[in-house]
């Protein structure tokens, strides 16, 4: 059983991303998967994703641009205000203004930049660069 459906897929396509594949699926869906990943398509670290039907649930196939460096969940999902996201930027990424952190907000999940743009915070869940 599988308890992180996110980090799942962020590593496929992680994996995916180091191989050099044009594409990659990853296997259960969820709609914070579904939100991430269009959040990921308009920052443009991949390109589109596919949402398909089989028998015992949906797959989601992700077409890579070979755009991502590192990605990966946030674990535990810690709370951050909207003042402090200079202490986690500087833990997850390599420099500023490079990668987004994604945040899940009471006005949906939006980049770190939109979030202190609008002045709200939420919980960490994924940072890509």
């Amino acid at each position: 059983m599988m308890h992180d459906t996110l980090a799942a897929a962020l590593s496929n396509i992680m994996n995916a991303e180091k191989v050099g594949k044009n594409f990659c699926t990853a296997k259960p869906f969820s709609k914070m998967l579904k939100e991430v990943l269009t959040l990921m398509n308009l920052k443009g670290y991949i390109g589109s994703f596919e949402i398909i039907e089989d028998g015992k649930g949906k797959i989601v196939k992700i077409n890579l641009l070979g755009k991502v460096n590192n990605c990966g969940a946030i674990k535990p999902r810690f709370s951050v205000k909207k003042d402090d996201f200079e202490k986690f930027e500087k833990r997850y990424l390599p420099a500023k203004d490079f990668g987004i952190m994604i945040v899940s907000t009471s006005k949906g999940i939006m980049a770190h930049a939109d979030a202190k743009e609008k002045k709200v915070g939420g919980k960490l869940i994924a940072y890509v660069y």
